[in-house]
């Protein structure tokens, strides 16, 4: 049986023996055995787990590969590959998500707004009305940064100008293709000023992360394969 120092395993993975340490103190990686000097002897299966442990943290962040680990160490296999399952249909929803947002930036065009049609100020009820959008979205979309409406200061009201208007007609079209608020309000304000390609460039970065994100995730998968054959339990 092929033995393991604590520097061998962190050479292999360009890692530091404390961080070894930390993974074994989480309880992800079987304690090892000990040597006659004390010094801890590893394994081929501490291997196996340490390499899993380090793609799956790269490939589904430290909640996932704990979780999937622990499954692993109660050798429910099934159970830790639903789990990675679970996490590649969300990836791909972003993708879906990301390239119809590309398809729509291909083709968007500025909501149309009669301006004379509309006052300077308007309560969130009459925009609401104009836009057909519920005023709890338009309440929501203000709280979460994406526009800033005017307070009457007499009685605290909100208070929508032409500019709100088309914001909103804006952020009501690219709702459900652009739901990761964070890059929302660049959204709006790129094609607000008239600028789709900048839009089109962050959806573009957006898909490079995601196509990144699903080559550690699979990376990740592969290294969990490895491992369970390495337990025996595939």
């Amino acid at each position: 049986m092929t033995l393991y120092r604590p520097i061998d395993i962190a050479r292999e993975l360009k890692i530091s023996t404390s961080a070894l340490r930390h993974y074994e103190s989480w309880g992800l990686v079987p304690e090892p055995e000990r040597g006659d000097n004390g010094y801890r002897l590893y394994t081929e299966v501490h291997l196996a787990y340490f390499r899993c442990l380090r793609a799956l943290f790269f490939g589904f962040g430290s909640d996932v590969a704990r979780t999937v680990l622990h499954h692993i160490q109660k050798q429910e296999m099934d159970a830790a590959f639903w789990v990675v399952n679970h996490q590649q249909s969300l990836l791909y929803e972003e993708k879906v998500t990301a390239d119809h947002t590309l398809k729509l930036l291909e083709n968007m065009e500025l909501p149309s707004i009669q301006q004379t049609k509309l006052k300077k100020y308007m309560r969130i009820g009459e925009v609401a009305d104009f836009t057909g959008v519920n005023p709890s979205a338009i309440r929501h979309w203000e709280k979460e940064g994406l526009f800033t409406s005017v307070r009457n200061p007499e009685n605290g009201y909100r208070l929508f100008t032409p500019t709100h208007v088309r914001k909103i007609l804006l952020i009501h079209t690219l709702r459900n293709t652009v739901y990761f608020l964070d890059h929302m309000k660049e959204y709006v304000d790129a094609i607000e000023q008239q600028s789709v390609g900048q839009a089109k460039r962050v959806t573009e970065n957006a898909v490079l992360q995601i196509n990144e994100r699903l080559r550690k995730q699979v990376t990740g998968i592969y290294e969990l394969v490895a491992l369970c054959r390495q337990l025996e339990l595939m």
